[in-house]
């Protein structure tokens, strides 16, 4: 047995009971990465030198009783928009080929402190901006379910690596569905906290309202003693809140008895496919049968959802990525005549066709004449989802739905037509207008093979309430291996 395919709290047991070296852990993760990278394309760069130099370290911490949390010595791959100090860290977009970040983002400090190896960075859809992972500039990352379907993005890789056992975790980041969505797609777990919880200092900003890391795993146990190791007030984060419980862990018991479950009517109408209907509806009846109560109910506003957070988000985007210019790091046209010209060259050679796009239209929304039309309502748009979260959560502790309406699509599928491809966030965005917790994770599987994913939502700072519903329903079913795990 692989010990790729232990989950992460598992494997950092056998790692403090001497049993396996933290060296033998790191190793295997390497070689699998190595074996199976040609077929998956998870990552974009693979630090092999640095992750056995460090366990080696972690294994001196550990003997010497310095290190003794869960994570300590447990091979973890960070997504690309993170800043890891030395290492390559480019949003997947030419524009960052040769960027190497002289600091570390906390997160990444905070999994380092706990002991965790880091093997290296994933692919993603870049500045992670898809639902992908196929707008990245180096090459296309495929489902390991089935490697002619994409894995979902924008955190792709994150959950492809997870998925495909070439790490024992990873991180991603979810702006309007980039974690929860890929977990789905990939058979795997994912979370996004409250928006604050864990610290956004070094995370290269998409829409920086609506960021937020989060951890990627196989199963419940595992995200929430992530999120405990990366959960922290942050002073270099102005959006970072002191939060005083952060005891994820305690939530892993499984009872829901007299959890009230509200299931939104409006998530269950047009455009869900039937199979990933009857999955999530079968998840609510089995949390049902442990005596939680459940209550369809009407949570409206859903269909503003996604015209809100496009243009929110591309008016974040197109001021966060002005940055990038060829004037201080990353990508500089050769020939330029002037300083307007090489801004205006560069950034056309340096993103790609769907970072521009929404460069274009955020630009449009924020220009005057626009403004009020627009970003304004938008806005006032996402206080009233907001404020019906607010009166949905005065009467439920979790609401359950679907991650996104269908199973993943075959690569090359959406790209043709990005309209579609934003409609498949409908589930997803509303958590992140209105800063909430939620989380993924798998509940059966399609026709064809493929997972489906269950996603619940909690008020905020109630993380709690969504990781204890999800550890009972897991407690259910066993967790699949996906079939490129599985591959020896």
């Amino acid at each position: 047995m692989s010990l790729m395919s232990l989950t992460a709290v598992e494997l950092g047991k056998k790692i403090k009971a001497g049993e396996v070296t933290v060296k033998e852990a790191v190793t295997e993760a390497l070689d699998a990465i190595e074996k199976k990278e040609k077929t998956v394309g998870s990552f974009v760069t693979v630090d092999r030198e640095g992750a056995l130099k460090r366990a080696e370290e972690v294994q001196k911490q550990i003997d010497d009783g310095t290190l003794t949390g869960p994570l300590a010595g447990v091979p973890v791959a960070i997504k690309d928009n993170m800043c890891t100090k030395g290492m390559l860290t480019t949003c997947s977009s030419r524009i960052l080929y040769n960027f190497k970040p002289t600091y570390t983002a906390e997160a990444v400090k905070n999994l380092e402190e706990a002991g965790a190896v880091i093997l290296g960075k994933t692919n993603m859809d870049e500045f992670a901006m898809g639902s992908t992972t196929e707008t990245s500039a180096y090459g296309v990352t495929k489902n390991p379910w089935n490697t002619e379907h994409v894995p979902g993005g924008s955190s792709g890789g994150s959950c492809a690596a997870v998925a495909a056992e070439e790490c024992s975790f990873a991180l991603g980041s979810d702006t309007g569905g980039s974690i929860r969505q890929p977990s789905s797609f990939c058979g795997v777990t994912g979370i996004k906290p409250t928006y604050g919880t864990v610290s956004r200092y070094g995370l290269i900003a998409y829409g920086s309202s609506l960021d937020q890391i989060g951890p990627v795993a196989k199963d419940v146990t595992d995200c929430a003693t992530i999120l405990e190791a990366i959960a922290s007030y942050d002073k270099k984060d102005s959006t970072s809140i002191r939060r005083e419980d952060l005891d994820f862990t305690s939530a892993l018991v499984d009872d829901v008895k007299g959890m009230k479950i509200g299931i939104p009517k409006d998530y269950f109408g047009e455009g869900l496919d039937p199979e990933v209907k009857e999955a999530v509806l079968g998840a609510a009846k089995k949390l049902e049968e442990k005596g939680a109560i459940v209550e369809k109910f009407d949570l409206s506003l859903v269909e503003y959802a996604i015209p809100a957070y496009y243009v929110i988000a591309c008016a974040e985007a197109s001021s966060n990525l002005a940055r990038f210019d060829g004037v201080k790091y990353g990508y500089r046209t050769e020939e330029y005549d002037g300083l307007h010209n090489m801004y205006k060259k560069t950034r056309s050679e340096g993103f790609g066709p769907e970072v521009k796009r929404r460069i274009m239209l955020g630009s449009f929304v924020l220009s005057s004449g626009y403004y009020d039309a627009y970003y304004l309502k938008a806005l006032r748009t996402k206080a009233l989802i907001k404020k019906a979260f607010d009166e949905a959560f005065a009467k439920y502790d979790v609401i359950l739905g679907p991650a996104a309406p269908t199973t993943a699509p075959k690569i090359g599928a959406s790209l043709s037509d990005p309209i579609k491809m934003y409609l498949g966030d409908i589930y997803t965005i509303s958590v992140n207008l209105a800063g909430l917790p939620g989380i993924s994770l798998p509940c059966g599987k399609d026709k064809n093979g493929l997972p489906i994913g269950l996603q619940l939502i909690g008020d905020c700072f109630k993380e709690k309430n969504i990781i204890r519903a999800a550890y009972a329903f897991e407690q259910t079913r066993s967790y699949e291996h996906s079939p490129l795990a599985e591959q020896d």
